[in-house]
């Protein structure tokens, strides 16, 4: 058996090793800050000092962070932090999923960056609850905090973004949804499909494995149709599965979708224009879309 020591020892491992590669996690705090200063300005902008101090950093090094981390100007990344980005992108960025669909592993699709392949367990498996399924985890810093990744000998099977809910819920959280499967702490084998998922690998292919109900992974599954750097409504999803009546139970699987990000369940927002929700806390939701939004520009 393997000693806590030796645990926590390969866990602050994998996380400096990913920490001294890239400082996305380190980045991402100052993208939350800059969340709820812009929130504070109520719509107003934020010229560059004022924001820096804000967020405690000098003009040029906020300059420099937010030109890395999006490859545009805090002015501009500004805009894409609104709480109205969403009704933009519902004007400007909706995709109907039968076109998403059609076009399929379009140069625009994340499925196709990131060289996505996925299967889904039966029915079956899923309903025992993950026995006889080994799941192995680990913590690693991503673009949008700490992220607890989940994966099978086939691939990944869990994502879960613990910057608003805390580690230990994100964890009893994707433990509970396979709760007879056996769990082992591994970074190292997870470690270059995250490095693809973050797009630091890009020609690795990154393998999920979808563990849900069958009505969840038809909602999965049309969710991964969804171009980087747009949106679609529950409504469309609906309609896209054949299920137009069913628009609370999509809102629901996509609540439900344990594969964050790469199952892209942010790029849902309403009708109206709002958000929604989302599992891992909506300022979360909002750094996604707000980060795909500038580097489909950029």
């Amino acid at each position: 058996m393997i000693s806590r020591k030796l645990r926590i020892a390969r866990r602050r491992a994998a996380r400096y090793i990913w920490g001294m590669q890239h400082e996305s996690s380190y980045h991402y705090r100052v993208i939350g800050r800059a969340i709820e200063a812009i929130d504070r300005a109520g719509g107003g902008t934020l010229p560059l000092d004022a924001l820096a101090a804000e967020v405690g950093l000098s003009p040029a090094h906020l300059q420099r962070v937010f030109s890395a981390w999006v490859g545009v100007s805090p002015k501009r990344f500004q805009q894409y932090l609104t709480l109205g980005h969403a009704r933009t992108l519902l004007r400007e960025r909706f995709t109907t999923l039968e076109t998403a669909g059609s076009v399929g592993l379009s140069g625009t699709s994340r499925l196709h960056d990131l060289f996505v392949t996925w299967e889904a367990m039966s029915p079956g498996e899923y309903a025992s609850g993950g026995a006889g399924l080994e799941v192995f985890w680990g913590w690693f810093d991503s673009p949008f905090g700490p992220a607890l990744v989940m994966g099978t000998d086939k691939g990944i099977c869990g994502i879960a973004f613990a910057a608003e809910s805390g580690e230990d819920a994100a964890m009893a959280d994707l433990r509970g949804r396979w709760p007879n499967a056996a769990f082992a702490e591994a970074p190292d084998r997870l470690a270059p499909w995250v490095a693809a998922a973050f797009g630091t690998a890009p020609q690795q292919k990154v393998p999920l494995v979808l563990i849900g109900a069958p009505f969840q992974i038809k909602v999965w599954e049309a969710l991964v149709t969804i171009p980087s750097g747009q949106v679609t409504t529950y409504s469309e999803i609906a309609a896209a599965i054949g299920r137009p009546r069913a628009v609370r139970a999509v809102g629901t699987a996509v609540g439900r979708n344990p594969v964050s990000f790469l199952i892209p369940c942010h790029r849902a927002i309403r009708k109206t224009g709002g958000l929604g929700g989302y599992h891992w806390g909506l300022p979360v939701k909002r750094a996604i879309l707000a980060w795909e939004s500038a580097r489909a520009e950029a």
